[in-house]
């Protein structure tokens, strides 16, 4: 998938590295890099890349502080060495949180979470289906086609993750986590053990969230990322 980005951080080598990760892995456009907020604030006036990659400890101005300066269409991938962001992060429109030093594995996670959120992004506003919304999961000998608006949850199971839908589930041999670092919105983890589809949420009560009967607890480690997503849907 085609999409344009920048890079907006104070060191030089962490730029280098997601440059060569951006270019050796993706097809992405790497509009430019910018070394500080207030270059990058120039930038963007003149060009509109589809998400930056922000880090956090900058000078002048923080990435959170500039975060807040930007458009609310401006689409964010928060790079940064500490992880006691990563709540507030999600206040903003964030797709993902890496935490540096930046591996290849955990890159190749994000670039299709990037990837996965726009697709899903085109073809709610009416494009054609570029394939976000369905995925094959292996059940046995076979590979089942399953449509993601009908997931209601992930739960996690040992070595196992169990997919529920209205009318089944099925037992995916994969770690939850490996599997959180696919999806992008509307799935969120809320728990160790879950990850939620929060179309399909009925209603959220007393660190609960209840999704078509069954009740699903709201960990102290997911509940604030998991809250400032249910923020921008609360009138």
């Amino acid at each position: 998938m085609t999409l344009s980005c920048i890079i907006i951080d104070d060191e030089p080598n962490a730029v280098n590295l997601l440059e060569i990760l951006i270019c050796q892995n993706t097809k992405w456009q790497l509009m430019g890099k910018c070394y500080d907020a207030l270059e990058a604030i120039a930038f963007l006036k003149n060009n509109k890349p589809d998400f930056i990659f922000l880090d956090i400890n900058m000078p002048q101005l923080s990435g959170m502080e500039l975060a807040g300066l930007l458009s609310h269409e401006t689409k964010i991938v928060f790079t940064t060495a500490y992880s006691e962001y990563a709540a507030e992060s999600y206040t903003f429109q964030t797709i993902d949180y890496l935490l540096k030093p930046i591996t290849l594995k955990r890159f190749l996670a994000a670039m299709q979470k990037i990837e996965s959120y726009f697709e899903t992004h085109l073809k709610t506003n009416g494009h054609t289906d570029t394939g976000s919304s369905y995925f094959f999961v292996k059940s046995g000998k076979v590979l089942r086609k399953i449509l993601l608006e009908e997931i209601q949850y992930f739960e996690g199971e040992k070595e196992y993750v169990r997919l529920v839908t209205p009318s089944e589930q099925i037992l995916i041999y994969r770690r939850l986590k490996d599997i959180d670092e696919q999806l992008a919105p509307p799935f969120v983890r809320v728990h160790n053990s879950y990850i939620v589809n929060t179309k399909q949420i009925n209603k959220i009560q007393d660190n609960h969230i209840f999704v078509a009967g069954k009740q699903i607890p709201i960990s102290e480690k997911f509940k604030d990322q998991f809250m400032a997503v249910i923020q921008q849907r609360i009138f």
